[in-house]
């Protein structure tokens, strides 16, 4: 079988166009990818409530009022259950499956919310912040694996690309929640406590939904891998998909038992791979992203919007933006790539931040003028919209499909641990470092970190697009050991075959 007749590669497409369209409408492929980004849902309601919540919390809380610290504190909590949680997330899925994670994620973030929306004072919050973050730092890890997993490879990098959609979804879902709980007596226990409705109806919708079928193959579980298989592909594709499958995986299972956290940086291959995913998710935090999410209502009265309300509303309308441009990134990551995408939205990013930091520099000199307010307004607007359909979804996607099936839940796990203490070390230090140095030169040093992920993407980021991960593969071996070794080693294959 050659590259091109691969189930899901490019060539295989263009025999069979029309394949494509068919698998959008496939609804049991549509059912897993919403059911499992619910998991996203969850991560985005509860980075998006926090900000608005806050509010709140310094009123009910004289110490969280008077202490920048706290309030860093509150919001960072869920990012140390999360680095925690995502550091388990890999093993859980290699060991329990991908479904089974996704149910203790589950019930880990229900109990959270439960958590915090009874909290009596500020430190037992604090750890009801540690638990829904130990739910999403398993879900984090689950979701993007499980739709990549149960996806051909045709349509991954869009249905990939829902959970990011659904994170971004959750951030706007919970600033309408905000702002209908804004009169309400116990405003933020409310804003904190239904964040657990989300986590019960995935629970409920998991319960009747199938493992991944790559992780059943794993387990040598073939029955209900073909089971699961032949609800995703017509007839003609299920016989293709599952001798590919089976001839990957022989191999796979013959190396599983030699994987190691150690070989992820010993094999030259999969480091070069980690290090293209761990830095994609350290610098889509680096670059600001849930500075911007965790903190608009805040950077909102930054720029001169004093009432919690306004605020509030101003960071409504930047919540769309970032859900509308994700939905602009689901079509585009398929059509243009993953690199080209990542690289026009990071110089968006550049160019944002620069109007941010000049909005704010402008505004510490000459705070009578409400400009330079509606500036920085209009800076954040265009930073989300800019990010969202590019460094939103791009690393997610590209995690989900770089590694090889052995390293999968190992390196997806890691990766997406780099991304929470990244977003930990930017969350915990943005109120002090904007109190030390200004808000200005804080967002100049994000434009500068943006102009660095530019330069690192070019470098060290493979196009994927259409590719199957066997392909995928075998870039990172040509990168290792160059095209004349592998020239060779298919050589040999060739004439064992003959």
């Amino acid at each position: 079988m050659t590259i091109e007749s691969l189930p899901g590669s490019s060539g295989y497409l263009d025999l069979y166009p029309e394949r494509k369209m068919s698998y959008f409408k496939n609804p049991y492929v549509l059912g897993l990818t919403v059911t499992a980004g619910i998991g996203g849902l969850l991560f985005g309601y509860d980075t998006g409530v926090i900000s608005g919540a806050l509010l709140y919390i310094k009123d009910d809380f004289e110490v969280v009022k008077e202490s920048s610290f706290l309030q860093e504190t509150i919001v960072s909590m869920a990012l140390v259950g999360a680095i925690i949680g995502a550091a388990a997330g890999g093993w859980i899925n290699d060991y329990y499956g991908r479904k089974k994670a996704t149910l203790i994620a589950d019930v880990v973030f229900a109990l959270g919310s439960v958590v915090m929306a009874a909290a009596p004072d500020p430190y037992v919050l604090i750890f009801g912040r540690l638990l829904a973050g130990l739910g999403i730092g398993v879900a984090s890890v689950t979701a993007p694996v499980y739709i990549a997993e149960a996806s051909p490879s045709e349509i991954r990098g869009g249905l990939v690309s829902t959970n990011v959609l659904m994170i971004t979804g959750g951030q706007f879902i919970s600033y309408l929640v905000n702002l209908a709980f804004t009169e309400v007596p116990g405003t933020w226990r409310w804003m904190l406590g239904v964040s657990g409705i989300p986590a019960v109806i995935q629970f409920s919708l998991m319960l009747f939904m199938p493992e991944s079928p790559r992780w059943l193959f794993m387990k040598d579980d073939r029955s209900k891998a073909i089971d699961v298989l032949s609800k995703i592909y017509n007839f003609a594709r299920l016989e293709d998909e599952i001798d590919y499958l089976t001839a990957q995986l022989e191999q796979e299972l013959q190396n599983r038992s030699k994987v190691r956290y150690l070989d992820v940086f010993k094999t030259k291959e999969i480091r070069l791979a980690f290090l293209a995913g761990a830095g994609l998710q350290a610098f889509q935090q680096f670059t600001g992203i849930n500075t911007v999410m965790y903190y608009s209502p805040t950077i909102v009265q930054m720029a001169g919007f004093e009432s919690n309300q306004l605020a509030l509303l101003l960071s409504l309308i930047v919540a769309g933006m970032n859900a509308a441009g994700t939905i602009l990134g689901i079509y585009l990551i398929d059509h243009v790539g993953r690199t080209k995408l990542a690289l026009a939205s990071l110089s968006g990013v550049f160019v944002s931040l620069l109007i941010l930091s000049g909005a704010f520099f402008a505004e510490s000199s000459n705070s009578t003028n409400a400009l330079y307010g509606w500036i920085a307004v209009l800076g954040l607007a265009l930073y989300i919209g800019f990010f969202s359909p590019g460094m939103g979804p791009v690393p997610w996607t590209v995690n989900s499909e770089i590694y090889p099936e052995a390293y999968r839940g190992m390196c997806g796990g890691m990766a997406a641990t780099v991304n929470w203490i990244s977003n930990l070390i930017v969350a915990q230090s943005f109120l002090s470092l904007a109190e030390a140095a200004g808000t200005g030169a804080t967002f100049l040093i994000l434009a500068g970190i943006a102009a660095v992920a530019f330069v690192f993407v070019i470098v060290y980021v493979p196009e994927t697009q259409g590719l199957t991960f066997e392909e995928v593969e075998k870039i990172w071996k040509e990168r290792a050991w160059g095209r004349d070794r592998q020239d060779a080693e298919r050589l040999l294959e060739q004439g064992n075959e003959s």
